[in-house]
């Protein structure tokens, strides 16, 4: 995909640049709940999480499909929850079951096939 500043020169907006190539930032998260239920929504293509708890977490997109992925960046001091969408599931974890994200490091999530997502942590 080409960078959003290359689409722009053709005359497309900043927003709608980042929209096209998928470059849509959420950067003031704010994490929540314990569980898949409670989580904070994530729906950009880069979340950052810059307010959480110990516990607190964030579920991933329902709407990506396979080949999707979606980048958290934990911003905080405190350990947080990544969970996929409602009925998904990372790596070998059990279906709807989050993984922790540590302090300052980023997980890539990327969407494998209609429920199964991959996790790269960042080190």
């Amino acid at each position: 995909m080409p960078l959003a500043k290359n689409v722009m020169r053709g005359g497309v907006s900043a927003a709608a640049a980042r929209a096209l190539n998928g470059n849509e930032v959420q950067s003031a998260i704010t994490a929540a709940g314990t569980t898949q239920a409670t989580a904070a929504a994530m729906e950009g293509d880069v979340n950052v999480v810059s307010t959480a708890t110990t516990g607190q977490g964030g579920i991933l997109s329902a709407y990506a499909i396979a080949g999707d992925d979606q980048l958290v960046y934990n911003s905080t001091s405190a350990d947080i929850k990544v969970y996929p969408p409602t009925g998904g599931n990372f790596n070998q974890l059990a279906a709807n079951a989050g993984f922790v994200l540590a302090p300052y490091t980023a997980a890539l999530c990327k969407k494998v096939t209609a429920t199964q997502w991959v996790g790269f942590i960042s080190g």
